[in-house]
């Protein structure tokens, strides 16, 4: 059974155990992440575990890959939970409305832990994030992927993603070509 839980003190050893073996939970940063998160970890394991659950966007400016930084929108993370951490998602939004700036890569985003893949995780914990999506007040999300990324393109496909088409990231991002999915809520 994978849940997703709100990060606490009680989950954050195997979490920390995850990042100490390498996985990232941020599939644009990665092992930058990995190591920012361990240093927090360090520092005042009861304050990362707050800023990871922003909805009022009360937290610092977020760094673009390009080193710009942008104001951080509403969100929060879950963990993916199978009884140990199996991997992090997070949903993000703009108050008032379902759009998102052109620098945000969509509502919803994750990272499975590469030796708990092909379970099934993403996709629940996709459709359990769905349902917080609807709490928060959205009509709709958008997911994007890499156009390579067949995993996650089944996971949005599976929780009723609609493919709105391709779209060039912004150059902060590196400008690649990506796909955009809509799940209307």
């Amino acid at each position: 059974m994978v849940e997703i839980v709100k990060p606490a003190l009680e989950h954050l050893p195997s979490y920390k155990a995850a990042l100490e073996r390498g996985w990232s939970p941020d599939n644009v940063r990665l092992l930058e992440a990995t190591r920012e998160q361990l240093e927090a970890i360090e520092e005042d394991p009861v304050a990362f575990l707050a800023d990871l659950d922003d909805p009022e966007a009360k937290g610092s400016p977020i760094a673009l890959p390009d080193g710009t930084t942008v104001p951080r929108l509403p969100g929060f993370r879950r963990w993916i939970w199978d009884g140990e951490a199996a991997g992090s998602i997070g949903l993000r939004w703009q108050k008032g409305t379902s759009a998102l700036p052109p620098h945000v890569l969509g509502h919803i985003g994750y990272a499975v832990m590469p030796w708990k893949k092909g379970r099934g995780y993403a996709t629940e914990a996709m459709r359990l994030m769905l349902h917080e999506a609807r709490a928060v007040g959205l009509d709709y999300v958008e997911i994007t992927t890499d156009l390579d990324n067949l995993a996650s393109q089944k996971v949005v496909l599976a929780n009723g993603g609609i493919l709105v088409g391709r779209f060039a990231k912004v150059a902060a991002y590196g400008g690649a070509e990506s796909l955009k999915y809509r799940i209307d809520l």
